[in-house]
């Protein structure tokens, strides 16, 4: 149940949509292993999770060959190697800027470490939060050391937990202390430079997606 490895570069064809899929994936096999499951097939994947077992099959053509007909693929082989395509071998380490209550519930989130990611530090330009500590014990300290703890602690990853009116700035910040990889949970628009991955997770426009179904359907039923 080896994958066979691909002559081409996988990473230069394969879709962001494929890599989501690939987390979504990696959900599901994580599930299955916990219940005991030691192999499976891509139609009971699609059938358990409500996903597509043909979907299933295209995007891990594109990694290598898995399974055994007939059989099914390995859940804790074929788990382990998508974590490795998706760059989730050794633990990530996390910033979170803004240690306000979003910021800090981000930061204690335990299922973060549990799918590899750790949120090592806070920043915050409050002197009333700085020295101090989140609930589950995550260090807050002033935005100005942003660069000296990022390249103490090896963080990778910065998650923005701030005001609209300064995210632009705090990107800024973070862009300028070494990392190249944003989750911006500040509402409306920021850049970043060419080399920088910048996500945004507006959860205001899941709100009003929300809001939408509410308002055009009664009972489950479009109006």
């Amino acid at each position: 149940m080896t994958p066979q490895s691909k002559n081409r570069t996988a990473s230069e064809h394969v879709s962001e949509l494929t890599t989501n899929r690939l987390s979504i994936y990696v959900r599901c096999l994580g599930q299955l292993a916990a219940s005991g499951v030691r192999t499976v097939s891509s139609h009971a994947i699609a059938a358990q999770f409500h996903l597509n077992a043909a979907q299933i099959r295209k995007d891990l053509a594109w990694f290598g060959e898995f399974g055994v007909r007939g059989v099914g693929y390995s859940v804790d082989g074929l788990a382990a190697h998508l974590r490795k395509v998706l760059g989730l071998g050794d633990p990530i380490r996390v910033a979170v800027i803004g240690a306000g209550n979003l910021g800090q519930a981000l930061a204690d989130y335990p299922g973060f470490p549990r799918d590899g990611f750790v949120p090592v530090a806070l920043f915050d330009r409050a002197a009333a939060k700085v020295g101090t500590e989140s609930r589950g014990g995550v260090p807050i300290f002033d935005i100005r050391r942003l660069p000296t703890v990022v390249r103490k602690e090896g963080i990778r990853i910065a998650m923005i937990a701030v005001p609209a009116n300064v995210a632009q700035q705090v990107v800024n910040v973070a862009v300028a202390a070494g990392l190249r990889a944003i989750l911006n949970f500040a509402p409306g628009t920021v850049t970043v430079p060419p080399g920088i991955k910048l996500k945004n997770v507006d959860l205001t426009v899941f709100l009003d997606g929300l809001a939408y179904y509410l308002a055009n359907t009664a009972n489950g039923k479009t109006k």
